[in-house]
């Protein structure tokens, strides 16, 4: 037991003894680019500044708003409703361990970066509930840890890309409230195995998106009013041609008549 003792005290000696981790220079130019790229009209941001993005962790302690730091490093970024404006810095890239993104409820433009694809350990990405427009980057396939992706309430145009169906640990897909179009892509809608599957409350509020678990595509019919006018043009174009035709018979009958009386004239002698 003394001996047990003993190597825990040369352990704790050890970790004791090792220096703080120092700030990656990665995560410094990541949160300036982001900082730049975004308006904060509230200044809710306040302690945003190039001095704390050179050291914004030590640990697990944080001295960045909305940042959670992992041994050193930036391991999660929640700006959520903070009515913050501009644009998702590409250079977000840069935060290598990522595991949580959460910009939801604000008021930001632009596209999704195709850049997110290099955050390799992202798990959680939330962009809900902004005004982003553009399509669904397909390289978030590349983010094979994602768990969650929530893109509700935006302006994204554009098909689902297959690419997410890729995505094996995906267990919460919401993509509703966009103006996305096309077909929900089978290896979403319709997931088989222990592959968690996505209800109609992932897609709706886009008018242009079919397919399983939404209703299929709409046949492009004719309207009601549509057929109602045909059926009357039709209708009024076969009493023009009847209403012809009887003229023409008329007609007809009128002149064999008067050729037969012509004939009875002439046969009739004169006294």
């Amino acid at each position: 037991m003394g001996v047990r003792r003993f190597r825990l005290f040369l352990l704790f000696l050890t970790c004791a003894g090792l220096p703080p981790s120092s700030p990656d220079p990665d995560d410094e130019s990541c949160l300036t680019r982001l900082s730049e790229s975004l308006q904060d009209p509230n200044h809710n941001l306040q302690n945003w500044t190039t001095s704390t993005f050179k050291t914004p962790c030590s640990g697990f302690t944080s001295y960045l708003q909305g940042a959670t730091c992992n041994n050193g490093r930036i391991y999660k970024l929640s700006l959520t409703n903070l009515s913050l404006k501009g644009s998702i810095s590409p250079f977000l890239s840069n935060c290598t361990n990522l595991q949580a993104l959460d910009l939801s409820s604000n008021a930001l433009t632009g596209t999704i970066p195709a850049d997110l694809q290099y955050l390799v350990n992202l798990a959680v990405l939330n962009l809900s509930s902004n005004r982003l427009a553009g399509e669904i980057p397909p390289q978030l396939a590349f983010c094979a840890y994602l768990n969650v992706i929530d893109l509700h309430e935006n302006l994204l145009t554009g098909q689902i890309p297959q690419q997410l169906g890729l995505l094996v640990r995906l267990s919460d897909l919401d993509v509703s409230r966009n103006r996305l179009s096309g077909p929900i892509p089978a290896s979403l809608g319709n997931r088989s195995g222990n592959l968690p599957r996505f209800n109609a409350s992932s897609y709706e509020g886009n008018k242009d998106l079919y397919g399983y678990p939404l209703p299929p595509m709409k046949s492009k019919g004719l309207s009601v009013m549509a057929i109602v006018g045909i059926g009357l043009g039709s209708g009024f174009l076969s009493l023009v041609l009847s209403f012809t035709a009887v003229c023409l018979w008329l007609r007809v009958s009128e002149q064999k008549m008067a050729v037969e009386e012509g004939k009875i004239t002439q046969l009739t002698p004169d006294y």
